[in-house]
């Protein structure tokens, strides 16, 4: 239901289907774009897998952002997504997080006081992907891979840092720009891009005013809302 504006006039309101990575980010660029055209966004957060079977089976969104490009294209040849509405409108950056160890390094991760290491699920996001990715390119997959535990998105990943379920966190550097302990980023070259894709949902009924955010995000000012919360 939309909100009432300040003259009793109600505010349009769009649906939006987030990765997990845009929770910190998502406000800021949400209250731009509301103020800049009077259209108010609201996001529903999960993993990128998790939000294109919802869309597969019909949810009402009106817009995806994903964390990659895959899940965006396959929609978009099943007919859910409009074609014409596709942009890369970020590339993430991959980050260790060490919640306890304000000195840690990468090669600590095979040490045995680090217990825990968690990260999403790969096959759900694409930032666990990029995280089994770097462990293998690094020789150190074999070492950890008995210490993994694995979450359902990011954010649920970074819940296990922060309540001390675990050592060392793969996470977006979105999500991790003002926490303690030790931020490592990773080196691009250990893992493919994570560039993020947005689209159009085909079903929806909000075309232009999902148009006009998809714009502002990989055109606009929300371009550069991103640029200075740790996307590329």
């Amino acid at each position: 239901m939309a909100a009432a504006g300040a003259a009793g006039a109600e505010t349009p309101q769009i649906r939006v289907a987030a990765a997990s990575n845009l929770t910190v980010v998502a406000s800021e660029f949400a209250q731009a774009f509301e103020k800049s055209a009077g259209i108010r966004p609201v996001f529903s957060f999960a993993s990128t897998a998790q939000l294109a079977k919802q869309i597969d089976d019909g949810a009402p969104f009106d817009l995806f952002l994903a964390a990659d490009t895959q899940h965006v294209d396959d929609l978009i040849r099943k007919g859910r997504l409009i074609r014409d509405t596709r942009a890369v409108y970020a590339t993430g950056i991959l980050a260790l997080w060490f919640p306890k160890m304000a000195g840690a390094r990468f090669e600590d991760l095979a040490k045995p006081e680090i217990r825990t290491i968690a990260l999403a699920r790969p096959e759900l996001a694409p930032y666990g992907a990029a995280a089994v990715e770097t462990l293998r390119n690094l020789q150190l997959w074999e070492k950890t891979k008995p210490r993994i535990v694995y979450a359902g998105s990011v954010a649920m990943a970074k819940q296990y840092g922060s309540t001390g379920n675990a050592d060392a966190v793969f996470l977006p550097k979105a999500l991790i720009t003002k926490e303690h302990g030790a931020v490592i980023l990773v080196d691009e070259k250990l893992h493919q891009p994570i560039q993020q894709a947005l689209a159009v949902v085909t079903a929806t009924k909000q075309t232009q005013n999902a148009r006009r955010f998809a714009d502002f995000i990989s055109k606009g000012p929300g371009h550069v809302i991103f640029q200075a919360n740790g996307y590329k």
